[in-house]
């Protein structure tokens, strides 16, 4: 039988040493578009930084696939970076940014249902089962470490199978955001206008989407917008560190996935030069729901002293995350990324109007099937 001392063994740190990590300065702390005087707020940083979801290696759950490894230590932890920055999207939806966590404290009922979706368990939608057997499709064995864009496109295929959430994920591609295709995939037009090809003042058609307006929306679809980039040749050029810091402090900030060569971290914020992260490198043993349907989550929030590292020691490779859960905050978004990042003569990415005529016709993404394989139960396309 595990001690009670390994289920925790990730969490016996002394609180006040959590805050001696930070240097004393009068410099802003920014976490996920939200910022801390590290003076006089350590506390409330702290507080900020524990209440993400933190998904680590684990043990001794199920064998992916039926006959596949039952942990995922030294493989999955790309896989549980992007885990991280789903999570911190699905509270944004359900919770809101500004939504503490506290050990030991009731939790909303969404915050349970949120955590159970991560479980490693083959039925739960982005559990490792799930996202490790759906990297087949971009071309990763299981057990194969996975980049970021990588991960990126998993879950923009795992997402269509979660209709609690209802998330549209765009993944964007060449560096180029496109403001006409993520509107045409949030937008959702009524169900009456869907089943008489016809449209109503204000909603979409086929004419107006193609002039690319989109003044009326109907209804928007909660929109995960991650958006990989490669920033340099074999380490990150300086002159795309002052936009990378800036994406921290947009408000719509899902943080960023990156790391070094198979060494992946969830990046959450920033201090100076130094950017702040979680670090998945911990092997826990896998946790089930119990008896009465909740999960044990002291596991799932990092208590220890957050890590940091020098920006310049980042590897090119990287995945901005961003959540707007209604168009407005899309709008927005939208504003600061010109003002922001489009002013600098080398640009970290590029937004666009417009589809660009040289690409493909934009396809908004549809739920392939879904096939059973005996003990397996996989989604394959």
């Amino acid at each position: 039988m595990e001690s009670v001392l390994s289920k925790y063994e990730n969490q016996i740190t002394i609180f006040a040493d959590y805050l001696e990590e930070f240097p004393d300065t009068d410099e802003l702390v920014w976490i996920l578009g939200k910022q801390h005087l590290l003076k006089t707020e350590k506390s409330k940083l702290l507080s900020d930084i524990s209440a993400r979801l933190w998904f680590t290696y684990r043990r001794k759950f199920s064998p992916i696939g039926g006959t596949g490894p039952s942990s995922d230590a030294g493989w999955g932890c790309m896989l549980r970076c992007g885990q991280m920055m789903l999570a911190q999207a699905l509270i944004c939806r359900h919770l809101g940014r500004d939504w503490n966590w506290e050990k030991q404290k009731e939790q909303p009922k969404e915050y349970q249902r949120i955590l159970q979706c991560f479980l490693d368990r083959k039925d739960c939608c982005y559990s490792i089962h799930q996202m490790a057997q759906m990297g087949v499709g971009e071309g990763k064995s299981i057990g194969e470490w996975f980049g970021p864009n990588t991960v990126a496109q998993v879950l923009k295929k795992l997402a269509l199978f979660d209709e609690w959430n209802s998330l549209a994920v765009y993944v964007s591609m060449d560096n180029t955001v496109v403001i006409e295709d993520i509107k045409k995939m949030c937008c959702v037009l009524p169900s009456s206008a869907d089943t008489v090809g016809e449209s109503t003042p204000g909603t979409l058609n086929a004419s107006n989407q193609s002039r690319g307006t989109f003044a009326c929306c109907p209804a928007w679809k909660p929109l995960l917008l991650i958006v990989p980039l490669r920033l340099g040749i074999n380490q990150i050029n300086p002159v795309y560190v002052d936009a990378f810091k800036e994406c921290f402090k947009m408000p719509q900030s899902l943080g960023a996935l990156g790391g070094k060569p198979n060494n992946a971290y969830y990046f959450i914020g920033f201090l100076g030069d130094e950017l702040i992260f979680l670090d998945p490198h911990t092997t826990q043993t896998f946790v089930n729901t119990e008896e009465n349907g909740t999960v044990d989550d002291q596991t799932f929030h990092c208590l220890q002293s957050p890590q940091r590292m020098n920006i310049l020691n980042l590897d090119p490779s990287v995945a901005l995350g961003f959540f707007c859960k209604e168009e407005k905050d899309f709008d927005n978004w939208c504003s600061l990324v010109q003002k922001e990042i489009l002013k600098e003569n080398l640009r970290m990415f590029e937004l666009v109007q417009k589809h660009p005529s040289h690409w493909p016709p934009f396809v908004p993404p549809a739920k392939p099937e879904v096939t059973t394989s005996g003990a397996a139960g996989l989604i394959k396309e």
